[in-house]
């Protein structure tokens, strides 16, 4: 009768104790671009992730994070991949950040299979493969080019659009579909300049676009890029009637901070935190009084993302199949407005997610498109050197 009783007792110890226990934690691998070129973009994300976490716990959903930095390299992201997946167990995967490095682990996603929640790679391709484990939470690369080149249009008539952008999976396939849909809109293309990232020099090409006087630059880059291909446009007097930053580099705070150069700029973004979703506001605030600098939709996308992915894998017991569907078959309201994965226009497990185009005015991003989302007027054209 007492072993009856201490049975009982521990029955009822063992039911009432935290969920918080190391035991009942699930575990999520994190693969981002910790250290390396993409490093400041990457912190963005750690930062929302970490975010994440504290307020899943909140929710009484504990989180063991197995954090992985592959320098923004596919080879060691792929490295990263397969000890997540078959030594540490991961349930599910949020990341990589690049797309190059996305891609690459996207396949071994689907032969491992782990559910992969990509957070902000935007090469088309990834979701246009028909995986069954690989879901994505941002748009793809045509969305960066054509909520920019739409929000153009609306303010004037620009006839004429050169492309510059560097020679990486992002580049190329923001550019590509930047492109396509400009043609589509009556735009003609008359520069498409390719660039090695990490040069020290671009007045050559920049001077290349300048003779061909377009009345729209599409750029795609990184945040060095960003701010040495501006600084450069300014040396040699480009003076377009907008330039367009393809999201990345161009909606960072370090972009923001060259006011000289990056005043004006339209830049096509996931996220602002002005924008009405719910929580939107009050995730920047968090995110600024901790980390001390404003978030980028990087670090919304991450924070969205494993929001998502922990309360699915704990929901069904880090059961990856199950995690699995339960991606699949869900649908979210949180910062990133409505998240649903769907299969659409030849994507399979992609978020249809509504982009937004904001400009640097006075070094704040302002939301100026679409109308409806929009909290200040755009300035147009791009105001003389």
């Amino acid at each position: 009768m007492k072993n009856v009783f201490l049975l009982s007792l521990l029955a009822l110890c063992l039911a009432s104790m935290p969920i918080s226990t190391a035991e009942a934690a699930v575990k999520i691998g994190v693969i981002n671009s910790m250290t390396g070129p993409e490093a400041p973009i990457g912190e963005n994300l750690t930062n929302g992730i970490k975010l994440a976490q504290e307020d899943l716990r909140k929710k009484g959903i504990a989180v063991e994070l197995i954090w992985e930095d592959d320098t923004g390299k596919p080879p060691i992201a792929m490295s990263a991949m397969e000890k997540l997946a078959t030594r540490n167990g991961v349930a599910g995967v949020v990341g990589p950040y690049t797309s190059a490095c996305s891609n690459a682990v996207a396949k071994l996603s689907e032969r491992y299979k782990v559910p992969l929640l990509i957070p902000a790679a935007a090469k088309e391709e990834i979701t246009r493969q028909g995986y069954k484990w690989v879901y994505r939470m941002n748009a793809p690369a045509d969305v960066y080019a054509s909520v920019l080149i739409d929000s153009v249009l609306a303010l004037g008539k620009p006839k004429t659009i050169a492309l510059i952008y560097e020679n990486t999976d992002f580049g190329t396939s923001t550019s590509k579909t930047a492109k396509a849909y400009a043609t589509r809109r009556g735009i003609r293309v008359v520069a498409d300049e390719s660039y090695q990232k990490g040069s020290p020099d671009y007045r050559s090409t920049l001077t290349k676009i300048k003779a061909r006087n377009p009345d729209l630059v599409f750029m795609v880059s990184y945040v060095a890029d960003a701010i040495l291909l501006m600084r450069q446009a300014r040396e040699i007097g480009l003076q377009p009637k907008a330039f367009l930053g393809g999201g990345a580099g161009f909606t960072t705070a370090e972009f923001a901070r060259e006011k000289d150069i990056s005043n004006c700029v339209l830049s096509s973004t996931q996220w602002t935190d002005d924008v009405n979703w719910a929580g939107a506001a009050d995730f920047a605030r968090r995110y600024k009084a901790k980390f001390g600098k404003e978030p980028t939709y990087h670090a919304a996308c991450a924070y969205a993302s494993m929001v998502i992915m922990a309360e699915t894998a704990s929901r069904n017991g880090g059961n990856r199949d199950k995690t699995r569907a339960g991606l699949k078959a869900g649908t979210w309201n949180g910062i990133m407005g409505q998240v649903k994965f769907s299969d659409y226009a030849g994507f399979t497990n992609q978020n249809n997610h509504q982009m937004l185009v904001q400009q640097l005015q006075k070094g704040r991003y302002e939301t100026v498109f679409p109308a409806k989302f929009a909290t200040k007027k755009p300035v147009y054209p791009f105001p003389k050197w």
